[in-house]
C-alpha cells in the first residue's frame, strides 16, 4: 500500500520571535488537522524537531485542504512542505507519525531541500509545495508541482485585505454581499479585492489540483 507523507517545516525559523508562542500555534493547528480529517490520517501530525512536523496520509483527498488550513492558522509565518507518495517500510502508529519510514517519507524529505535549494537560487518565487512519488516519474505530478508554483505566485501578490476576503469566501462561500456583511464593507470593495487578487483563478488552481491529487491517490490503490 502507498501512503502519502507530508513533512513541513518554519522557514527561517531562527530569527522568529517569539518562538515559543509560534511552537504552540503550530501544535495547536496540527491538532485542528487530527481532528478535522482523523479519516484521512495513517499517522497523526506532530511536531518533530521543533521547527518541523509530520504527518501520514492514506489518501489524498484533502491533501491541499490539509496544508492550506496549517499555512492560514500559521499566518503570516512561512512554512515550506514537502509531500511524498510511496510505501512506509515501518509499522505505522496511528498517534504519531515519529519513527514511520520508507520510500514515502524519502521523497517527502527530497522535496524539502530541493524547495530550500529553490529558496536559495531564486529567492521569492521559489514554490512552498512540492510534491513527489518515490522513483516515478510522471507528468501529472510535474503539472501539479507547477500549478502550486503559480498559485504560490498569486499568493505573494495579496495584500492582508484581499487575502482575508479570500479566505473568508473560501471558507463560508455564499454571496460578496453576504461576504461584505461578514468583512464590514461593501460588496463593490469585496468585488475588486477578489478581482485584484485573481481570486477565480486562484480557485480555478485549486480545483485542478485537486482533480489531479485524486487521479494520483486512484493510481496508487
Amino acid at each position: 500500500m502507498d501512503y502519502t507523507a507530508i513533512i513541513g517545516d518554519i522557514k527561517d525559523s531562527k530569527n522568529i520571535e517569539k518562538r515559543s508562542r509560534v511552537q504552540k500555534k503550530l501544535a495547536d493547528a496540527l491538532n485542528d488537522i487530527n481532528e478535522f480529517y482523523k479519516s484521512d490520517i495513517s499517522a497523526k501530525f506532530v511536531i518533530t524537531l521543533g521547527d518541523e512536523f509530520q504527518g501520514l496520509l492514506n489518501k489524498n483527498e484533502h491533501l491541499l485542504a490539509i496544508i492550506k488550513h496549517i499555512q492560514k492558522e500559521m499566518y503570516p509565518v512561512q512554512l515550506r512542505f514537502g509531500v511524498g507518495i510511496g510505501e512506509i517500510k515501518t509499522k505505522v502508529f496511528y498517534e504519531a507519525a515519529i519513527g514511520a519510514d520508507g520510500p514515502a517519507y524519502y521523497a517527502a524529505r527530497k522535496m524539502i531541500e530541493e524547495l530550500r535549494d529553490q529558496e536559495r537560487k531564486i529567492k521569492k518565487y521559489a514554490a512552498d509545495i512540492q510534491l513527489s512519488r518515490f522513483h516515478v516519474e510522471c507528468f501529472e505530478i510535474e503539472e501539479i508541482n507547477t500549478i502550486l508554483a503559480l498559485m504560490k505566485i498569486i499568493e505573494d501578490g495579496w495584500s492582508d485585505k484581499q487575502r482575508y476576503t479570500i479566505w473568508d469566501m473560501e471558507q463560508h462561500g455564499g454571496s460578496q454581499e453576504e461576504c461584505a456583511r461578514r468583512m464590514d464593507t461593501t460588496q463593490s470593495t469585496v468585488a475588486r479585492r477578489l478581482a485584484d487578487g485573481s481570486y477565480i483563478t486562484y480557485e480555478r488552481a485549486k480545483k485542478t489540483v485537486d482533480e489531479a491529487l485524486r487521479h494520483l491517490g486512484e493510481a496508487k490503490k
